[in-house]
């Protein structure tokens, strides 16, 4: 099963390759991960996307929070979360197909960003499936020459929040 975990990560160099190596040791897969900074310049948050059952994503999580400069980890496929992905496009088409890719832009609320034939740009911010889905038919009207994918992103639905507490407090997961 697909899971989308989220990492708050001291913001230091070697963070990333210390939980990147985790999963190199143990041989664990990461499908994508992004990582920025939060609004706290000392932390950064680490989103990725991996498969595994529930035993081994139990695994990965506590393993995950053994490491130093993990501040904590959630699981946000196990609760209520938004998921997106920003995929950037190029495709070749001809004059037949720029119409009926114009419209599916708009109809999955994308934004053309260079309109020509010889390189029609697009910009799509949904789900990982519905980008999947949009490729599938825009490669009906044009051929897809290059494409650029961010990975999943996900914020838990609610109250619930992933951040650094206030002093005196322990994180907030």
């Amino acid at each position: 099963m697909r899971h989308i975990i989220s990492i708050l990560l001291q913001n230091e160099a070697g963070a990333l390759t210390r939980v990147a190596g985790l999963f190199s040791t143990r041989g664990y897969n990461i499908e994508s991960l992004s990582v920025a900074p939060t609004d706290q310049p000392t932390v950064s948050r680490l989103t990725l996307v991996t498969t595994g059952n529930d035993a081994v994503i139990n695994q990965i999580v506590s393993q995950l929070q053994k490491l130093v400069d993990v501040v904590t980890v959630a699981d946000m496929t196990s609760g209520g979360h938004y998921e997106r992905e920003l995929a950037l496009m190029k495709f070749r088409a001809n004059e037949r197909g720029l119409d009926p890719l114009v419209r599916l832009v708009t109809d999955c609320d994308g934004k053309v960003l260079q309109g020509t034939l010889g390189s029609f740009v697009v910009a799509l911010t949904s789900s990982e499936a519905e980008i999947n889905h949009f490729i599938a038919q825009a490669t009906q009207h044009a051929e897809l020459t290059e494409i650029v994918r961010s990975g999943a992103l996900a914020i838990s639905q609610g109250q619930r929040v992933l951040r650094l507490p206030d002093a005196g407090q322990a994180p907030v997961a």
